[in-house]
């Protein structure tokens, strides 16, 4: 897919691009597959601020999509491929034998008049979901379970693909797109290939305005913020915060760890690097 530059007849259009979009068959959405999403603005059922840096952007209807898969044997065809306001990644609807329809994600290489299936029975082919022990090893996929049932969890973002590595006894290893090993239960599912629209990584932004779109709020740095404010404010003339890099509590950033779930501790086989 294509990245689209723009004549420069305003400042910022000389940086933003954005992605062509003849890779989609239709503007309209499936209405029966659309609900309403509620917005926070970052606030929480008392009003104060719990999340910063949201609010605002345009009005998007939530797709619902298929992470389950859980209609075996049930062959569908893709009858469109169209964007999603909610992902990065393109969707794709299916229109299943027996009549009903659902979203799943487009995975690179699907494309109108395709059909996949779901199932241990199914066949190795781009977007077909299986479940890990049915996949042979050294298989790329994405939409990965962590929990038989509960639907995909990892690898759904635009471009994310995990490459299964091996299978001993009830787990699978997988290697994640963030370079983490990490152990899967065998009964989980996942759908083989790489998800769509890999392009989207290289999308600059160009101006302020369009992440504002986006429903992203300005994020100021805090050395311009005052000592009450910020741990790096205040100080005469401009500084550099004289210290090391913190967020507005204090905690350490940039390369400090946070990660604090020791129940899925044992899951992992190699962290993630750098």
């Amino acid at each position: 897919m294509a990245i689209k530059t723009y004549r420069p007849i305003t400042p910022t259009l000389r940086f933003q691009t954005s992605l062509e979009t003849g890779d989609l068959t239709t503007d309209t959405p499936h209405k029966p597959l659309l609900t309403t999403r509620k917005r926070t603005g970052g606030r929480r059922n008392s009003g104060d601020l719990t999340i910063r840096h949201q609010g605002g952007g345009h009005k998007q209807k939530l797709r619902l999509i298929d992470f389950k898969r859980e209609k075996f044997g049930v062959p569908g065809k893709v009858a469109t491929i169209e964007y999603d306001p909610n992902r990065s990644a393109r969707i794709a609807l299916v229109n299943y034998a027996d009549g009903e329809k659902r979203y799943i994600l487009q995975p690179v290489g699907l494309k109108v008049g395709a059909t996949v299936t779901s199932g241990p029975e199914a066949d190795i082919l781009v977007g077909n979901a299986l479940p890990l022990k049915s996949i042979p090893s050294g298989t790329t996929v994405h939409a990965i379970e962590l929990k038989p049932g509960k639907g995909a969890q990892m690898a759904r973002s635009a471009g994310a693909q995990a490459q299964l590595v091996a299978k001993e006894g009830d787990y699978a290893l997988l290697k994640l797109p963030s370079g983490e090993t990490r152990r899967v239960l065998v009964e989980c599912m996942a759908t083989i290939g790489q998800v769509g629209n890999t392009d989207h990584e290289n999308i600059s932004i160009g101006k302020a305005g369009r992440n504002r779109w986006l429903g992203i709020r300005p994020a100021n740095r805090g050395v311009s913020m005052n000592p009450v404010d910020h741990p790096h404010g205040g100080g005469e003339g401009k500084t550099s915060g004289g210290r090391h890099p913190v967020t507005p509590w204090g905690q350490p950033t940039r390369g400090y760890k946070t990660r604090n779930n020791k129940r899925t501790d044992a899951f992992i086989v190699n962290r993630r690097t750098k």
